[in-house]
Parts: structure tokens; C-alpha cells; sequence
């Protein structure tokens, strides 16, 4: 039930295909939830390059790397205490994957370029249209981010095993333009 789901303070995996509606069903977690007055941010992993992904999870501070003229935060501060939405989390680089473990782990983060760490509080939320299981025993994807990650896991069925929804989908998404 995601109403129960969003109710706890865990990380929530939400699997399912391709276009089953998971930022719509991660929004809703967040509006659910004890964080609802604090941000939602949503980063896509599979969009971004692996020079960027991590600058956008973490931030980086002016001249950490060429092109970086000014200090910029990153998507995990930006959800202090709300929620961050990470999809296509499949498509993390092993480097990400530890530096994510650790944040999870103490709630630090280092932007890129930094001596320095701030502190932040963010519930997870995230999906794949990958499963992760397959992931993790293939060794793409970290066991213990996996173990960290979907504390909750939630079972998305595919758009055409629910037909019910079509309509309200494409109220949300029309309200959106």
C-alpha cells in the first residue's frame, strides 16, 4: 500500500517498466509523507554524464573542475528534508554507488572539489526500469546499496494491467502544461 509506504521513514524502491508512472507514484510518497513540506527533487542517473553525475548528486564548489565557475549544490542538499527521487539508479557508476552508501550512511556530503562536508536529510526514493536483483547479481549495482536502498519495495504493475488509471494519469499530466 503506498499510503503505508510513505508513512515510514525508509528508502523505497519502486520497480516496474518503462512509463508505469514512477515520478507521479514518487511524488505522491512524498506528499504522503512526514517530509511533504520539504522539497522533492527528481535527478534522471541515465541522462546525466559520468563527469556530472556526481557534481549533481553532491554539488562542487567554484574551479573544482574546468567549467565549474561558480559553486553549485547538489541534488542532495537541495532535498534537505524532503525527498529525492533518483530513477534509472541502475545506471550509477560503482564510484557514485559508494559515495551515495556513505551519505546514507552519515548523512554527509562532500561537494566535489571540497575539504569540507555539511550535513543533510533526505528520504530516498528511487526506480529502474532494470531490475536491481539482477543488477546486484550481476555486479553492476552494490549488494549493500541495494539492501540500503529498497528498505521498501514497491511492485509497479505495467500501465496495461491497469486501465483504471490511464484517465487519472492524463489528468496529472495534462494539469502539467
Amino acid at each position: 500500500d503506498i499510503r503505508k509506504a510513505a508513512r515510514t521513514p525508509l528508502s523505497i524502491y519502486l520497480a516496474g517498466e518503462t512509463g508505469t508512472g514512477k515520478e507521479v507514484l514518487a511524488n505522491l510518497l512524498h506528499a504522503w509523507s512526514d517530509r511533504a513540506s520539504g522539497p522533492f527533487v527528481a535527478l534522471n542517473c541515465a541522462s546525466l554524464n559520468l563527469s556530472l553525475i556526481e557534481s549533481e548528486l553532491f554539488g562542487h564548489v567554484k574551479g573544482a573542475y574546468t567549467g565549474a565557475h561558480q559553486q553549485r549544490t547538489g541534488a542532495l542538499m537541495k532535498a534537505h528534508n524532503g525527498t529525492l527521487f533518483l530513477d534509472e539508479i541502475g545506471d550509477l557508476p560503482h564510484e557514485i554507488q559508494v559515495k551515495l552508501l556513505r551519505f546514507l550512511e552519515d548523512g554527509e556530503i562532500r561537494p566535489v572539489g571540497s575539504d569540507s562536508t555539511s550535513r543533510s536529510s533526505v528520504r530516498v526514493v528511487i526506480a529502474t526500469h532494470k531490475p536491481l536483483k539482477d543488477l546486484v547479481e550481476t555486479g553492476a549495482f552494490r549488494r549493500d546499496l541495494y539492501y540500503r536502498l529498497a528498505s521498501v519495495t514497491l511492485q509497479i504493475p505495467a500501465l496495461r494491467e491497469r486501465p483504471e488509471d490511464i484517465a487519472l494519469l492524463s489528468q496529472h499530466f495534462a494539469s502539467m502544461h
